[in-house]
């Protein structure tokens, strides 16, 4: 008889859930690209401003923030399906206001719409955490790592739908918002197949945990934030201004597509074995890989504009995006006890999505107010990772060095 000690933990509900999360991540994720390749393109046609033509998605990343907080706490007292419906239905919404905007060719009730779909963006960054949720702890890394790569196929569909439905209508992009609207709403039966058991309500006398001061005491939970906080920014800083960057050197906007297809592929082809890595090296080294591949990103874009440079720097983006976000959610992950759960994961999305929202919103104004010309800005965008890598890295560094706690 095997010692029940020692026998291997049963994950056949974790396994469950991985694959209705993965499913999920690859259909109703498709939208998110779509939104990426568009948003500036849209903003501009329809900005009073050049220098705002990034503002729609700033103002989807600044939805997902301020989503994150309540949506943590919903997730948290009513459970992962309920949060994740209600995504669904923001990301139906905000796609039906924006396409409203783009009808009567008005920028404000356009950026409304990206508000409202940053409610889908903020559930979809909890699919991380809801793989872990039923996962032993062994098995843990790599659920999370496997729902991330559900990713892969959300970059195929997502830039192949703008190409398919770009020209669909007369009004530019107005298709793709029509397309996204029916991906929410035909998306959202899948989490009728989750079985994620809601959080047990605290009795009274239960642990309540750490406070959102105490856990922000605590050195790996700082880290953690902070390499997930530099590794999704710095991603979306360089993301946001690629397609202005690519039409504006003379390519065509399928190329753009192509372009943002190819980066996202590379950030999530490397998450089918992105937990086996960290589970065998630690999330340290993993994240310090993923910094130093994304300064190798910034490097190429500023070797020059040819469609290669554009090619390999946002590659190498995908990547360096991978490994050091998926490094640091682990390494948040086993940093907070069961019933911290929500405190932690809300303060992590909104401390994320806040700065992402500052890099969305400065990587227009670096790219078309920033030098004389699309070269200049682009140069602009690239050299602005630098402080950021920096700080990670510095951060990195000194959690490494600090004495082990007994």
């Amino acid at each position: 008889m095997v010692d029940a000690v020692h026998s291997p933990p049963d994950d056949r509900r974790a396994w469950r859930n991985v694959i209705v999360l993965v499913a999920a991540q690859a259909i109703l994720g498709s939208q998110m690209p779509m939104m990426f390749v568009v948003g500036g393109l849209a903003g501009q046609m329809l900005a009073p401003n050049p220098c705002l033509a990034t503002l729609p998605i700033s103002l989807i990343v600044f939805g997902s923030m301020t989503t994150a907080p309540w949506m943590s706490n919903t997730m948290q007292r009513f459970g992962r399906k309920l949060g994740f419906s209600i995504g669904t239905l923001g990301g139906a919404a905000g796609a039906t206001v924006s396409a409203y905007g783009l009808y009567v060719d008005n920028f404000l009730i356009f950026l409304v719409g990206s508000y409202l779909a940053g409610i889908y963006m903020s559930a979809q960054g909890f699919y991380r955490f809801a793989a872990s949720d039923t996962a032993s702890e062994s098995f843990r890394p790599k659920a999370i790592s496997y729902v991330m790569a559900g990713g892969l196929a959300s970059a195929i569909i997502g830039p192949q739908l703008v190409k398919l439905t770009n020209d669909a209508t007369v009004i530019p992009f107005l298709g793709i918002y029509l397309t996204i609207i029916a991906l929410n709403l035909g998306g959202m039966l899948l989490f009728f197949f989750l079985d994620i058991p809601k959080p047990p309500m605290r009795a009274e006398g239960d642990p309540a945990g750490r406070t959102r001061g105490e856990l922000l005491r605590d050195p790996k939970i700082v880290v953690a934030i902070i390499c997930a906080m530099v590794s999704y920014a710095l991603m979306n800083l360089v993301m946001t201004s690629t397609p202005l960057a690519v039409v504006g050197c003379g390519y065509e906007q399928d190329t753009a597509a192509d372009i943002v297809s190819a980066h996202v592929l590379a950030m999530f082809i490397p998450s089918f074995f992105t937990g086996h890595l960290i589970a065998r090296f630690g999330t340290t080294n993993i994240v310090a890989l993923g910094l130093f591949i994304l300064a190798g990103a910034g490097s190429v874009a500023l070797m020059g504009v040819e469609l290669e440079n554009f090619y390999i720097a946002l590659i190498l983006l995908g990547l360096g995006w991978n490994f050091g976000f998926i490094g640091a959610t682990a390494m948040l992950q086993s940093a907070h006890a069961p019933e911290e759960r929500g405190r932690v994961q809300g303060m992590n999305d909104a401390i994320v999505f806040g700065c992402v929202t500052i890099a969305s919103l400065a990587s227009g104004g670096l790219m078309n107010c920033a030098g004389g010309s699309v070269t200049a800005g682009w140069t602009s965008v690239n050299l602005a990772m630098i402080p950021f890598l920096a700080l990670a890295g510095g951060a990195l560094i000194w959690l490494a060095l600090r004495p082990k706690e007994a």
